[in-house]
């Protein structure tokens, strides 16, 4: 079964995000989402300064099985990407709610992410 921490909100598309004490957001996949892929080879992500509005793509994940490409949960500017992600790939299937994480981001409207699904409701997607 795949892990769903508590305290994230969720999409339909498996991504999570973590709002941040500074108001940013990270955004990442899910261990569903990892799962489903398999063991992953290669991930685009996009540079600081990108912005996105809410459902747009902003980078692909590549496995052995599959391409998936990225959505943002919320509009917003890019403020960082996990520059880890180039050299350990592997690491999204390692620790998809930590060392994985893909991008941080300044929201253009906080309130977007009320509309995320919590934990339980994304459980019963998955």
């Amino acid at each position: 079964m795949s892990k769903i921490p508590e305290e994230l909100k969720y999409t339909k598309d498996h991504e999570w995000i973590r709002v941040e004490a500074d108001g940013s957001i990270t955004i990442g996949i899910t261990d569903h989402a990892q799962e489903s892929l398999g063991d992953v080879t290669f991930v685009e992500l996009p540079s600081p300064g990108d912005s996105f509005e809410e459902g747009d793509a902003f980078g692909v994940v590549e496995s052995v099985k599959a391409a998936s490409d990225l959505y943002m949960p919320v509009a917003g500017e890019v403020i960082a990407a996990n520059e880890n992600l180039d050299q350990d790939p592997e690491m999204v299937n390692r620790s998809p709610y930590d060392e994985a994480w893909m991008i941080k981001v300044n929201p253009g409207d906080p309130s977007e992410t009320e509309k995320l699904l919590s934990a339980e409701d994304y459980s019963k997607l998955t």
